[in-house]
C-alpha cells in the first residue's frame, strides 16, 4: 500500500506571525527608531537647497531687521542697545522652526510614496516610528541652530563651555518640541499645501509671540497673556539668559528649561497617541 508523504509545513516567518501592532522589544524598537532617524538626516542633507534655505532666510531676516532697527531699539533685556543683539536668539529659534517644518514635510511625502504604509505594516512598535521621525527632525533642527552660534562672536557674544552646553540643551528641547508639534500637524494630512497653510496660521504666530521680535514687558496686556502662555517664549528666554548673562527674564533659567522639557514631553506623547490611533484604524 502506497503511503502519501505530507510535506512538513514551514513555520511562519516572524513578520507574518507577529501582529503589526505588536512591539518587537526594546532592542527592535530602538533599531527601527535609529533607522528612521538616520534616514531623516541623510534625506535632508542630500537636498542642499533645503540646507541653505533654512539658514539663509533667518540670517537675512536677522541682518535686515536687526540693522534696520539698529540702535533705535532701546532695551537692556538683550544685553545691549543694538537690535542685532536682541534679535539674535529669535533668529536662532527661527532657524530651528524652519528646519522642523521642512523635516516634518517628509511625513506627507512618505505617505504619497508608499513608504509610510510599508513602515506601518511592519512588526515594530508605533513608538519607534514616532521617535525615529521626531528625533531625526529634532537633530537636524538642533544642528542647524548650533551652526548659527558661529556668528555669535561677531556681535560680541563669547560663550564658555558651560554656556554652550546650556544653549545646546535649550536649542534641542525647542527643536524636539517643534518637530513633535510638526509631526502632530503633518500626520493626518495628505497635502503639503494644507500643511503650509496650518504652519503659517499657527507656528509662525507662535514664533512671533515668543519675545523674538519685541520684549514681553512692553507689550499690551492681552498680548503679554498670550506670550506667557506660549511655551516658545521660555525657549527664547532661556537662550537670551544664556547668551546675555544678567538679561531681564520671565523665569529663572532652569525654570524655563523645565517648562520646555515638560512641553516637549507633552507634545511627543500627543504625537504618539495620534499616530497610534490613526495607524490602528488604517491597519484594521
Amino acid at each position: 500500500m502506497a503511503t502519501t508523504t505530507i510535506p512538513e509545513s514551514k513555520p511562519a516567518s516572524p513578520a507574518v506571525a507577529a501582529h503589526p501592532q505588536a512591539a518587537t522589544g526594546a532592542a527592535g524598537t530602538l533599531l527601527a527608531a535609529a533607522t528612521l532617524w538616520w534616514r531623516e538626516i541623510v534625506r535632508f542633507y542630500r537636498q542642499r537647497s533645503r540646507v541653505v534655505g533654512v539658514i539663509a532666510s533667518p540670517l537675512l531676516f536677522w541682518i535686515v531687521i536687526g540693522s534696520g532697527f539698529g540702535s533705535s531699539f532701546r532695551t537692556t533685556s538683550g544685553g545691549g542697545e543694538h537690535y542685532l543683539e536682541y534679535f539674535f536668539p529669535g533668529a536662532l529659534i527661527m532657524i530651528v522652526l524652519f528646519t522642523s517644518i521642512f523635516a516634518m514635510m517628509s511625513v506627507i511625502e512618505d505617505r504619497k510614496e508608499g513608504f509610510l504604509l510599508s513602515v506601518l505594516v511592519a512588526p515594530v512598535h508605533r513608538a519607534a516610528i514616532v521617535l525615529g521621525k521626531v528625533l531625526g527632525g529634532a537633530t537636524l533642527a538642533a544642528v542647524q541652530g548650533m551652526l548659527f552660534l558661529i556668528i555669535a562672536p561677531f556681535i560680541g557674544i563669547h560663550l564658555g563651555l558651560e554656556q554652550m552646553a546650556v544653549a545646546a540643551l535649550a536649542i534641542f528641547l525647542v527643536a524636539f518640541a517643534l518637530t513633535a508639534l510638526g509631526f502632530v500637524i503633518a500626520w493626518p494630512m495628505d497635502s503639503s499645501q494644507a500643511f503650509h497653510a496650518v504652519v503659517n496660521l499657527f507656528l509662525i504666530p507662535l514664533w512671533l509671540l515668543s519675545g523674538a521680535l519685541f520684549p514681553l514687558s512692553g507689550a499690551s496686556g492681552w498680548m503679554r497673556m498670550l506670550m506667557r502662555a506660549n511655551p516658545l517664549t521660555y525657549g527664547v528666554d532661556a537662550l537670551r539668559i544664556t547668551l546675555f548673562p544678567g538679561a531681564a527674564s520671565q523665569l529663572p533659567l532652569w525654570s524655563s528649561i523645565g517648562v520646555l522639557a515638560a512641553f516637549s514631553l507633552a507634545v511627543f506623547v500627543l504625537s504618539f497617541f495620534i499616530a497610534n490611533r490613526r495607524s490602528t484604524k488604517a491597519v484594521a
